[in-house]
């Protein structure tokens, strides 16, 4: 099994900010020192549901503080972003971790639409939009000079520099909601991010997702490779009791799913709907807080004492999965408890998963 370190730490008040920042980095740091494989990092913008919010400065002071851990992004929002640009800042981050970057692209939040009208965008053609910036973004990286003219973007250039560590460029991964664009992941042999996948979905996620891969024409060894790096993602709590453990996420996912309800409900459009496939109950506004968390906390999340959540993480393994992305802060967990979880994973749970 591989273990993935994911920030998407809530900073409530703009107060809050500067220390929830460095938390952050403080927190990534020590999941490196924990065994974690991957850190990864998310992108949301203005309401301090992450609380560094862009990414790709604090993905710069985090590979000066660490060495091992690959490190990228879960994901970057490309509909928001210039492709060139980030083709320069991304190449820039290959060579200040030298060649330990993932990039994770998906094409912005199906449910933060305030997010879109911040910068000038709505989210009706953002995934034909990412579809070209991505496009964009390899060929700046593999073609000398480099020239594009499309729908959303027109560029000329003589090269991206620095060039990217890794030849011809950082790995691609692709986050996948829908059944069919997991099959476009497989085809087109990029690693796939699946979100709260409840266990009992993972085996037939991973065949549609196997199939992909087959159709695509991968050889076996790739298909391997592939299926062992499809992640989910779940929440993370290890606590030293259960009922201590039940306790703390009860309380901090309560807390997230109001904010996260309350900045929807107060920004987002009044001409915006939440595609249908994209509906559960911890994202529908219309089931109540209590059911909200209750769902996300039997589907999405790994909690309890370190042989509890051993158990759990035994089961995804069972389930065909070979990789989680593990979400240590969310809502309003405190600081030093998910330090506290962060070290009793590192020592009580991740060894029982090494090879």
């Amino acid at each position: 099994m591989k273990f993935g370190w994911m920030t998407l730490s809530l900073s409530p008040t703009p107060e809050d900010d500067l220390a929830r920042v460095h938390q952050q980095l403080e927190q990534g740091v020590l999941a490196e020192a924990m065994g974690f494989d991957y850190l990864w990092l998310t992108e949301h913008n203005f309401t301090g549901e992450c609380s560094y919010a862009d990414p790709i400065p604090f993905a710069g002071a985090l590979a000066a503080r660490t060495s091992r851990a690959r490190m990228g992004f879960a994901v970057i929002q490309m509909a928001l972003h210039h492709p060139v640009r980030l083709a320069v800042q991304l190449a820039v981050l290959d060579n200040l971790s030298r060649g330990r970057l993932e990039v994770g692209i998906g094409r912005g939040t199906s449910y933060n639409e305030y997010e879109y009208v911040g910068y000038g965008l709505r989210s009706d053609d953002s995934h034909e939009r990412m579809e070209e910036a991505v496009q964009v973004l390899v060929g700046a990286w593999t073609q000398e000079p480099f020239v594009h003219e499309g729908k959303f973007f027109s560029v000329r250039l003589p090269a991206v520099r620095p060039r990217p560590v890794q030849r011809p460029h950082p790995p691609l991964w692709r986050s996948v909601i829908s059944v069919e664009s997991l099959e476009e992941c497989g085809r087109a042999g990029l690693p796939a991010m699946m979100s709260r996948v409840p266990n009992a979905r993972i085996p037939e996620r991973l065949a549609v997702y196997r199939k992909g891969l087959e159709a695509g024409g991968h050889d076996a060894a790739t298909q391997r490779r592939l299926l062992g790096e499809a992640s989910v993602w779940r929440f993370l709590y290890v606590a030293d009791s259960q009922g201590q453990a039940e306790d703390d996420v009860e309380e901090a996912t309560l807390h997230y799913r109001r904010h996260m309800h309350h900045v929807r409900e107060a920004y987002n459009p009044s001409d915006f709907h939440v595609k249908a496939a994209a509906v559960n109950p911890w994202m529908d506004a219309a089931v109540s807080h209590p059911e909200g968390v209750r769902f996300v906390l039997e589907t999405g999340a790994l909690y309890g004492t370190p042989k509890r959540v051993a158990e759990q993480i035994a089961a995804l393994r069972d389930a065909g999965l070979g990789h989680v992305m593990c979400q240590a802060s969310w809502g309003g967990l405190a600081h030093d408890k998910a330090v506290a979880s962060l070290r009793l994973f590192g020592a009580h749970v991740a060894p029982a998963f090494r090879e």
